[in-house]
């Protein structure tokens, strides 16, 4: 019942995307409406997706947090989604704000079909943890192209903060290789997590600290190729995982 809910909800949304992409080229009226439209169907969608999720039950918390995250994903895509369009409205076709709005559209259109497969594979125990790994791996991958792009933080924090975020990776490392030795679903999910969390907490941290009054363009740029670095070797480890 949930699943039909979510699946139904899923392609108004993509529908949604469409209108929004073509809506750059049009009237302001018609962006405004696929903007409200899509708004609409994002809280429709994120209603269906908790109540599939508060109906796995209490014990198994775990694949209730990978739905939720599903969810919080193609709702992240669709806000850059509407802004890289009032970025792009009226703006000619050659114009750099036009890619960036059909890169958005891409990420969109990932996270929705990511969503799907993760409904899917919540309803078959023993592909849950891997749907669960894949789809940390997709958000880790979309987290470092933020990370590297030009794009400079809000805030900034400091070098401390960033050392301390790297534990989080440390212990997501440590709960990886276990995954990857017991094979149990419940920890490969509980790795899956765990890593997206301590990856996207590192890397903000990270690009923050980078962008401090006190650090030199020099250390800016060591501080972000380390922080690269440590994502991709992660992301390896993590392909290793399911593999395994």
């Amino acid at each position: 019942c949930y699943r039909e809910n979510i699946l139904k909800t899923a392609k108004a949304l993509v529908e949604d995307t469409k209108l929004l992409v073509s809506g750059a080229a049009s009237s302001q009226d018609k962006l405004a409406q696929a903007a409200q439209s899509s708004a609409n169907t994002i809280t429709q969608l994120a209603e269906v997706v908790k109540l599939g999720a508060a109906s796995l039950g209490s014990d198994d918390p775990e694949t209730q947090v990978v739905l939720i995250n599903a969810i919080k994903d193609v709702a992240k895509a669709l806000s850059d989604l509407i802004s890289a369009t009032k970025g792009a409205a009226s703006k000619p076709a050659d114009d750099p704000s036009m890619y960036h709005l059909k890169g958005a559209a891409k990420v969109m259109v990932t996270n929705v079909t990511s969503l799907l497969k993760t409904v899917k594979a919540v309803e078959d125990e023993a592909t849950r943890g891997t749907r669960a790994l894949e789809a940390t791996i997709e958000y880790i991958k979309q987290e470092l192209t933020v990370f590297q792009s030009s794009e400079v933080p809000e805030k900034t924090s400091s070098p401390e903060e960033s050392i301390r975020m790297t534990k989080g990776i440390t212990m997501a490392t440590a709960k990886a290789v276990a995954a990857g030795n017991s094979c149990r679903q419940e920890d490969v999910i509980a790795t899956a997590n765990l890593s997206r969390k301590a990856v996207a907490d590192m890397l903000t941290a990270c690009k923050q600290a980078s962008y401090h009054p006190d650090v030199s363009e020099e250390v800016r740029e060591r501080a972000l190729r380390f922080g690269t670095e440590c994502t991709l070797g992660y992301l390896e480890l993590l392909e290793h995982v399911l593999l395994v």
